[in-house]
């Protein structure tokens, strides 16, 4: 029987949850890397055992560890992360501009087909790619280089590269997203980059229709159809069907479309989940009761999905990675919390249930599904 491994990264170690297709019972190993903040585990589809993880600290610093035995153990691997060319600027919140500086991966994007190959997104935000393992990284420094990068401003968590998304029809088209200076594409395996932010209003910034400056929180894709993107913003839901040149808002009837995380059911390309927060001052479900909120049309029509999730008291928060969804036949949707509990749904958020509770804050939640 197929089987489902949930990688979870955490503020204080990384864990790994286990079950089989039925996905009642559930084994948990960790903490790896106690007490370091994980910021993303990611597995390759090409090897299901290669998995990579980012690792971070204010004491040590930057790691990347790599397991090729399912996460059983782990190895460190290059963690020499080094801005190409001449380094420019961005602009902090007062307008001052200021140089770059390499800080921490937030994004983890193995090759669709190579286990070798793997991406990283950093702050400050930068695209990196290694062929050989992790062992070696370069960044593609034409995203930098596209000349935007002085309007690029740090969100609330910093300037993130923090969504990679790889076309699987097209190896050469990349999209990435950064916090905040919206999305981008290249067509040309990273040599050259495009803003994708033709729709997107942003009502906090002095031109809200501008070119770059967005802060966009997540953006998914079904691999069926890579040229329709869904994308959590600041505020407002958005959908593209031609691969980000325009962008429209489908936020429909959600109670409010502030939110972080957002997915794709895995053989649905039209149905889509997202988790309402109050706002961007007040990061937690609206009346204390937690909601996942689904859409069968690719937007603008939404339904709550509650049972089994908290129905009062609840002042947690699912950040940007913390969502992901299996390939069985009934797809199992995930997501975790800053809390410290992951909830799943093995019929496609209908039923919800707290598969482990107590964790550290939740950073990041990704799925393998096993054959």
């Amino acid at each position: 029987m197929s089987g489902v491994r949930v990688l979870v990264g955490t503020r204080k170690g990384a864990f790994i949850l286990t079950s089989d297709g039925k996905r009642r019972d559930w084994h948990v190993s960790g903490p790896f890397f106690a007490g370091w903040e994980i910021y993303h585990l990611k597995g390759s589809l090409a090897d299901p055992n290669r998995i990579y993880a980012s690792q971070w600290s204010g004491w040590f610093g930057q790691m990347i560890q790599r397991s090729d035995d399912g996460g059983q153990t782990w190895t460190p691997v290059g963690n020499k992360f080094a801005y190409d060319g001449t380094p420019g600027t961005h602009q902090w919140y007062d307008g001052t501009a200021h140089s770059w500086e390499f800080k921490r991966v937030w994004h983890l994007e193995p090759s669709l087909t190579d286990p070798d190959a793997v991406y990283a997104g950093v702050e400050d935000a930068a695209l990196f790619h290694s062929r050989d393992g992790g062992a070696n990284w370069q960044e593609l420094s034409g995203l930098r280089g596209h000349g935007t990068g002085p309007d690029w401003h740090p969100g609330a968590g910093g300037m993130c590269l923090h969504t990679i998304l790889l076309d699987p029809a097209n190896p050469a088209r990349i999209f990435i997203a950064i916090s905040a200076a919206g999305a981008f594409r290249t067509d040309d395996s990273g040599q050259t980059w495009k803003p994708i932010n033709k729709g997107l209003v942003s009502n906090f910034m002095p031109n809200p229709t501008a070119e770059v400056g967005h802060c966009v929180h997540h953006v998914a894709m079904h691999r069926s159809r890579p040229n329709v993107l869904f994308m959590q913003k600041h505020w407002d839901v958005m959908r593209s069907d031609d691969a980000g040149e325009s962008w429209k808002e489908v936020s429909g009837n959600l109670p409010t479309d502030f939110g972080f995380a957002i997915d794709v059911h895995a053989h649905e390309p039209e149905t889509l989940y997202v988790v309402p927060i109050k706002s961007d001052s007040e990061h937690f479900p609206l009346d204390g009761r937690l909601r996942v909120y689904r859409s069968r049309t690719g937007g603008n029509e939404w339904e709550e999905l509650a049972k089994g999730l908290p129905e009062r008291d609840c002042y947690v928060n699912v950040l940007r990675d913390a969502m992901a969804v299996d390939s069985l036949d009934e797809c199992g949707v995930y997501f975790g919390t800053t809390g410290g509990q992951v909830y799943a749904s093995a019929d496609s958020g209908e039923n919800w249930s707290p598969i482990v509770r107590d964790l550290p804050g939740v950073l990041s939640v990704e799925v393998q599904t096993l054959q």
